[in-house]
């Protein structure tokens, strides 16, 4: 004869058993980046009916069913999606999702998906996790564009590429101009700052301010550009264009021959380009005045003259140097000549029940039939988190909980064990009945 109790206990020591290997794998894991703890779930086996319920009669009371449990399994092994706390590395490769979200690997032909952000660089520059996955994403054109509605590709990062040079198309001015009253000796006020040419050779343009004789509030505009072979040097406007600013609130009321913005800014292109450069065919440049109500506006204030090209789009050739991920996931690249551009885009995943996710091992999951398909884009959209350069999700384990747990699954480990023995005394006393 076999005792309920025997098999009950049984079932305790295997299901602690697994309680303990939960727990020792959430120890062991307490430093593993992007870890997250599980929970051991418990459920009572079928329970044997020994006598059934009877209700009540005339002059008699109901009787309660009679069971005894046969045991206990292990339901489940919740996974605690809670983010763990965050540390900064510096290192560029690194990233924490901050929020939801998986990166999406490629591994072994296989989509896969993991939270941990320590990532690396192989020998070809491809963006891969400490073992090998490819991390996914959207790679940007020569140019800097990035079309997250392309189907995903690795990303790769060109260490050392050359971007070639560009012309410069536009220069935006800003600062301020002395308040001119029009009387006394006009005043002049000049700014020098590089553009450069196709070939990505610096052109010096000078840009000279002249307030108008007799006319208060009003400043012509000429630019110009040394001769690289000697000559004369060109100008930029055959007749300077005048400026004229609002007395009242400083700012520029209207440009000769340039109607305004619908937002009030000025665009006020070059009347010819200077020669003796490689320009492209058919290149002007646009000399842009911001929108008063912005902080960059060109001003007429009774102050100092800071007058200057604030920036222009034009760059000498140049080398990768470093790189960052922003928090839409767009790694953008920084350049020997100044130049900043996109190489890429990481995609991320979220789930309708990630919980769901198969553990692959080496913190990899894969979709299962309960978590969902993967749903994929860009970081900040959709639900999904954004990203954290040079940070790293650290594991979520609460070793206090854990050692906690350790001691409750080590009693009651312990006291299935007494129950077997217990059990096992008592049939070997039966057996030796006479």
């Amino acid at each position: 004869m076999t005792e309920r109790s025997v098999l009950a206990a049984v079932s305790g020591i295997q299901a602690n058993q697994t309680y303990l290997d939960s727990i020792g794998n959430n120890i062991a894991n307490a430093d593993t980046v992007g870890y997250k703890a599980s929970q051991i779930q418990f459920q009572d086996l079928l329970a044997e009916q020994i006598s059934g319920a009877s209700g009540p009669t005339a002059g008699s009371a109901g009787i309660n069913p009679v069971a005894v449990g046969s045991g206990v399994r292990v339901a489940a092994n919740e996974v605690n999606l809670q983010e763990g706390s965050l540390m900064q590395t510096g290192n560029p490769n690194d990233v924490a999702i901050q929020g939801n979200g998986y990166l999406v690997v490629q591994s072994g032909g296989q989509q896969l998906f993991t939270r941990d952000g320590s990532l690396t660089t192989d020998a070809n520059g491809n963006l891969s996790t400490q073992t090998g996955g490819l991390i996914m994403g959207w790679q940007a054109t020569a140019n800097g564009t990035v079309n997250t509605n392309a189907p995903l590709s690795p990303i790769k990062i060109p260490q050392g590429e050359t971007i070639g040079a560009t012309a410069t198309t536009t220069l935006d001015l800003g600062g301020n101009l002395p308040a001119w009253n029009g009387t006394g000796t006009a005043p002049v006020e000049t700014t020098t700052y590089n553009a450069y040419d196709a070939l990505g050779n610096v052109v010096p343009v000078t840009l000279t301010f002249t307030g108008v004789t007799g006319t208060a509030n009003e400043w012509t505009v000429q630019g110009t550009v040394p001769n690289p072979s000697g000559g004369t040097a060109s100008q930029l406007w055959s007749t300077a264009p005048t400026i004229t600013f609002d007395p009242t609130t400083g700012g520029v009321k209207s440009i000769t021959g340039v109607t305004a913005n619908p937002d009030g800014s000025f665009s006020l292109k070059v009347g010819t380009m200077p020669t003796g450069y490689s320009f492209p065919t058919g290149d002007t440049w646009t000399l842009d005045f911001p929108s008063p109500s912005t902080a960059n506006a060109v001003t007429q204030y009774a102050a100092a003259s800071t007058i200057q090209i604030n920036h222009q789009d034009g760059y000498a050739s140049g080398t990768l140097q470093s790189y960052s991920i922003g928090s839409d996931g767009t790694i953008t690249g920084s350049f020997s000549n100044g130049a900043t551009l996109a190489l890429g885009q990481i995609a991320l995943a979220n789930f309708a029940n990630a919980g769901g996710l198969a553990d692959q091992g080496g913190g990899l999951f894969a979709t299962s039939p309960n978590s969902g398909q993967a749903l994929i884009g860009t970081p900040g959209t959709g639900g999904r988190g954004a990203l954290l350069g040079g940070e790293l999700e650290q594991s979520n384990v609460n070793l206090g909980t854990e050692l906690t747990n350790l001691i409750t699954a080590q009693e009651a480990y312990t006291a299935n064990t007494k129950t077997l023995t217990t059990s096992s005394t008592v049939i070997q006393a039966l057996e030796n009945v006479p």
